[in-house]
C-alpha cells in the first residue's frame, strides 16, 4: 500500500467507493427522515440541533474513508474486506440515529464509529508500512483516530441537554483537527479530479434524497387529498429546484478549489454545511406536504423557512467553497444575493414556486457566465 500518484490520468470513482457509497444512502434517508418529524411537529431546536450531530457523524465517516482512499487506495482483497468492515459499521450508525435523535442516547452511533475506527486505524497502520516519508503522518492518523475514538466513549457518560452538547462539539473539533495534526509537516497526496468527483456523488445522493422524499410523502399525502392538482405542483417544483441545485453545484470547476492544503480543509470541511443543507430542503418538502394535509400544524411562513433556509445555506456554501474563485463579478452577484432572495421567499403566499423561479434564473445566469481562469 504506497501512496497513489496524485498526477494519474483517468481516475475516477472505483466500484468500490461507489459500493461503499450506498449505505450513506440508508444514514442520510434517517437522518433527514428524523429532522422531517421534528421540523412537522414545531420542534425546532432540538431537531436541528439533533440532525447537525447525527449528520455530523454520517458525514464524518464519510470523509474518513474518501480521503484515505484518494492517497491509498489499493483495491486488493485486504483494502476490499476493510472497508466492507467500514460499511457495517455505517449501517450500525444508521441503526443508532433515532435514539440519538431523539432521547441523545449515541450509545449504537459509537459502537458503529468502533467498528469503523478499528478497520481505518488498521488501514493507516497498513499504509505507513509502504508510505516512505509519509510514515509519520499516517501514525499520527491512526493515533489520532484512536485517541480521538476513545474519548467519543467518555462522551457517552455526558447527561444529554446542553452538557452533551458542548461535549459533542469538542469532540467533534477534535475529530476535524486530526488531520491538521497528521499532515503538519507533510501532506498526503490526493487527486483532484478524484476527490471532488467523490463530492459530487455524495451531492448526488442528498439531493436524490430530496427526490425520494418528495415522491415518498407524495404518495403518504395522496390518500389525503381529493386533488391531485397541490400535490403535482409540489412535485414539479421539488423537481426543477433540486435541478437547479445539480446545475449550480456542479457548475465550478471543483477540482481548482483544492490546490493547497488549506484549500482542501475548506473546501472538505464547508461540505458538511452544503450536505446538511441539501439533505435538510428534503426534509422542508415534506414538512410542506405535511401542512398541506392537515398532518402539521406550522404556519404557512414557518413550513416555508423549512425549505428556503437549507436551500439559501446550500447556495452560499457552494458559492463560497467552489464558485466565488472561479466565476466573474456578475455571477459572484447573483449566486449570492440569489441566497438572500430565496431566503425571503418563505414571507410570500406561493414560497416554493417563487424559490423555483428565482434558482431557475440564476441557472440561466450560469449558462450565460462560463467559468473563469483562479485569480492567483
Amino acid at each position: 500500500m504506497v501512496p497513489r500518484d496524485p498526477a494519474q490520468p483517468h481516475r475516477p470513482a472505483s466500484t468500490l467507493e461507489l459500493f461503499f457509497d450506498l449505505v450513506f444512502v440508508v444514514a442520510v434517508s434517517i437522518a433527514s427522515a428524523q429532522l422531517h418529524h421534528a421540523l412537522s411537529h414545531g420542534d425546532f431546536v432540538h431537531g436541528i440541533t439533533s440532525y447537525a450531530m447525527v449528520f455530523f457523524a454520517v458525514w464524518w465517516a464519510w470523509m474518513n474513508f474518501t480521503w484515505f482512499a484518494t492517497s491509498f487506495d489499493t483495491d486488493d482483497w485486504l483494502y476490499r474486506v476493510t472497508t466492507i468492515v467500514q460499511m457495517g459499521g455505517v449501517l450500525v450508525l444508521a441503526a443508532g440515529i433515532p435514539a440519538a435523535f431523539e432521547h441523545g442516547d449515541f450509545r449504537v452511533p459509537v459502537i458503529g464509529y468502533i467498528v469503523m475506527r478499528v478497520a481505518m486505524i488498521a488501514q493507516w497502520l497498513r499504509a505507513s508500512r509502504g508510505a516512505g516519508e509519509l510514515r509519520s503522518a499516517a501514525r499520527r492518523y491512526a493515533i489520532g483516530i484512536a485517541v480521538v475514538q476513545v474519548l467519543w466513549i467518555i462522551f457517552l457518560i455526558v447527561p444529554s441537554g446542553p452538557p452533551q452538547i458542548v461535549a459533542f462539539v469538542i469532540c467533534a473539533l477534535l475529530e476535524i483537527s486530526v488531520p491538521v495534526f497528521a499532515e503538519y509537516r507533510m501532506q498526503t497526496p490526493w487527486h483532484p479530479h478524484h476527490i471532488t468527483e467523490r463530492y459530487g456523488l455524495f451531492t448526488l445522493i442528498v439531493l436524490g434524497e430530496s427526490l425520494l422524499a418528495s415522491a415518498n410523502a407524495i404518495i403518504d399525502a395522496s390518500h389525503e387529498l381529493e386533488s391531485f392538482v397541490p400535490l403535482i405542483s409540489i412535485s414539479a417544483l421539488t423537481l426543477a429546484v433540486t435541478a437547479s441545485l445539480w446545475w449550480i453545484y456542479f457548475w465550478a470547476p471543483h477540482h481548482r478549489a483544492i490546490t493547497t492544503f488549506a484549500s482542501s480543509l475548506r473546501y472538505g470541511y464547508t461540505h458538511y454545511i452544503v450536505f446538511a443543507a441539501a439533505a435538510a430542503f428534503s426534509a422542508g418538502i415534506e414538512v410542506e406536504l405535511d401542512v398541506l394535509t392537515g398532518v402539521s400544524h406550522l404556519s404557512n411562513i414557518q413550513a416555508s423557512f423549512t425549505v428556503t433556509v437549507p436551500i439559501a445555506i446550500f447556495l452560499l456554501g457552494i458559492w463560497w467553497v467552489a464558485i466565488r474563485e472561479n466565476a466573474d463579478r456578475v455571477v459572484n452577484t447573483v449566486v449570492p444575493l440569489g441566497a438572500v432572495v430565496v431566503l425571503l421567499d418563505a414571507a410570500l403566499p406561493i414560497p416554493v414556486a417563487v424559490t423555483a423561479l428565482v434558482l431557475i434564473a440564476i441557472v440561466v445566469v450560469l449558462v450565460l457566465h462560463s467559468p473563469v481562469e483562479r485569480r492567483s
